[in-house]
């Protein structure tokens, strides 16, 4: 597992880090000191704001002063190259499966083990796609586009659930292909209800 700490954490701290990576994730900005207390369940916000300072004084975050909202994850990843990237669910490289919803964790990553910089990862359930090298349990890397061009790996959602497979469109519709013999290809119909979520940008292996 690659992790973005390099410093010991208390378990308390190492959640309340979570919390933060999460709601910035989730809502595009950190919690407030009321919202780490309410989570948390602390009597006051100072308790929230000492355990923000450790946090900060260990390097994790920086705190910008007189702001509600003023913490600001600091990548000890920083250094060129890395990136932090949160995981989401899972992805079917079979039948498609319902998406497990939420951040599940944050993994600083190589961005050369990426094509493109990708916004999240999946890990994958089956093994459809074990010709492209994607196997069982691997994370993939996605980036969030709404089109495809023929012959791109994507996950799709298709009837609310979400798979990966390679995209083809061509006068009798879209189907999306696996690259293992023991699957057939999923003919999308007019009736059905596709989206794009994105484009595969590379994999990590655990």
């Amino acid at each position: 597992m690659y992790s973005m700490e390099t410093l010991p954490l208390t378990p308390r701290r190492r959640a309340i880090l979570s919390f933060i990576r999460e709601r910035i994730s989730l809502h595009g900005q950190p919690p407030s000191l009321a919202q780490i207390s309410e989570a948390f369940g602390f009597a006051s916000r100072s308790v929230a704001r000492k355990h923000i300072q450790a946090l900060a004084e260990a390097g994790y975050i920086e705190v910008q002063p007189h702001q509600a909202r003023g913490i600001r994850l600091l990548d000890q990843a920083g250094k060129a190259g890395l990136v932090q990237v949160p995981l989401m669910g899972r992805v079917a490289a079979g039948a498609p499966i319902h998406p497990d919803v939420g951040v599940h964790d944050h993994l600083v990553l190589d961005v050369r083990l990426f094509s493109r910089v990708p916004d999240y990862l999946l890990e994958v359930q089956g093994d459809s796609m074990l010709e492209d090298g994607i196997l069982d349990g691997d994370l993939v890397g996605v980036q969030r586009l709404p089109e495809a061009r023929n012959g791109q790996i994507v996950v799709a959602r298709l009837d609310g659930e979400v798979t990966i497979k390679r995209f083809e469109q061509g006068a009798g519709g879209v189907r999306l292909l696996p690259r293992n013999p023991a699957y057939a290809p999923i003919e999308v119909g007019k009736d059905r209800d596709l989206a794009i979520e994105g484009i595969f940008c590379g994999l990590v292996r655990r």
